[in-house]
């Protein structure tokens, strides 16, 4: 079972994923909740997430946009 395809393609997303949350918990400090309640814990969740998914954004803007250089 570890040797096919399937399982290997899964282990990789697995491990971006657990990626992903250890950033979270680590750099964004999202290791325990500061609002109570789930729609407190959800919402602060969705904000980290959010932060993460811009902070990907800007660096995929950066990569993509076309070098301008200036004509003297």
């Amino acid at each position: 079972m570890r040797d096919t395809p399937a399982f290997g393609q899964s282990r990789q997303g697995r491990k971006r994923v657990e990626m992903l949350f250890a950033h979270l918990k680590r750099i964004l400090k999202m290791g325990r909740p500061r609002l109570r309640g789930p729609c407190g814990a959800q919402d602060e969740f969705l904000l980290a997430a959010t932060a993460q998914n811009l902070r990907k954004l800007a660096k995929l803007v950066l990569l993509t946009e076309p070098q301008v250089t200036k004509a003297a």
